[in-house]
């Protein structure tokens, strides 16, 4: 018998290639959402270590990396799955990962299936970022977690962007659906919209998790969200800033709470 669903996403603001730095800001969320109930908290993209595709291969993570230990605690001991974005080497080939880390102590990987490109959208320097094709492996892993009985599917950013993504994981049992993301300023709009779109199409909660900084020198959209199975919007963070926001079921219906926390970097976004 499934339970109430409980679902938080976290806003964080990441320092460029900062492992150490960004897991702080990570440990120190965690408690946050687990304080309100939350049975999964879901991370930005590569919120390890930024969207910094010049250093990712650096970084890179393993499925068994001692990097996660605090992280893997963290579950266990707040009895909660916690979802995070890093660049992950597979044998010779680097991908765009999701660890997945679950209070029993398993850790699974998602990985990236449709690689993205900013096209004309410049960096605050005027520069163009390179595709991440030039970078990343696109990849098949495509594990469940259970939220409750809940079943949930993964998606990281790109994903979003294609239909046929959110379809394959309502056909496999999915009734929430994580998206772990780096979205821009001036994708915002649309992104939303999917997502709204999908939850309505396919009766699927819905959440984003978004940096409220900028990183790799884009500027990212914040707003990080969570949409009921009806297509309502329950909560939603500020444009910059770091937070959580949880959703909670309840007999009476969605209960949605956001927290604003102080950034432990100090971020001027830049127009």
């Amino acid at each position: 018998m499934s339970k109430p669903r409980s679902i938080a996403v976290a806003q964080t603001c990441p320092v460029r290639g900062d492992v150490d730095a960004n897991l702080a800001e990570h440990l120190r969320l965690i408690p946050i959402a687990a304080s309100e109930g939350a049975r999964v908290v879901v991370f930005p993209e590569l919120s390890l270590t930024g969207y910094e595709m010049d250093i990712a291969a650096g970084l890179a993570f393993t499925e068994r990396d001692p990097r996660l230990a605090p992280l893997a605690a963290a579950a266990a001991s707040h009895d909660v799955s916690v979802l995070v974005g890093a660049p992950v080497r597979i044998g010779t080939k680097l991908y765009i990962g999701a660890l997945i880390l679950e209070p029993g102590g398993a850790t699974r990987l998602y990985t990236k299936h449709h690689l993205g490109a900013f096209g004309d959208s410049a960096r605050v320097d005027g520069t163009v970022p390179p595709a991440e094709a030039t970078v990343f492996h696109a990849g098949d892993r495509n594990p469940l977690l259970d939220i409750g009985g809940n079943p949930a599917a993964v998606a990281v950013c790109a994903d979003i962007g294609y239909p046929e993504h959110a379809r394959n994981a309502a056909a496999m049992g999915a009734k929430n659906y994580l998206a772990s993301t780096f979205v821009i300023r001036s994708d915002f709009a649309g992104d939303s919209a999917k997502l709204r779109r999908y939850a309505v199409e396919h009766r699927m909660t819905v959440a984003l998790a978004n940096f409220g900084s900028p990183s790799g020198g884009l500027i990212a959209a914040g707003r990080s969200s969570i949409w009921s199975d009806t297509g309502d919007l329950l909560v939603q963070l500020e444009p910059t800033g770091s937070g959580v926001a949880i959703a909670r079921e309840t007999p009476k219906g969605w209960q949605a709470k956001a927290v604003m926390v102080e950034s432990l970097q100090v971020a001027t976004p830049r127009a």
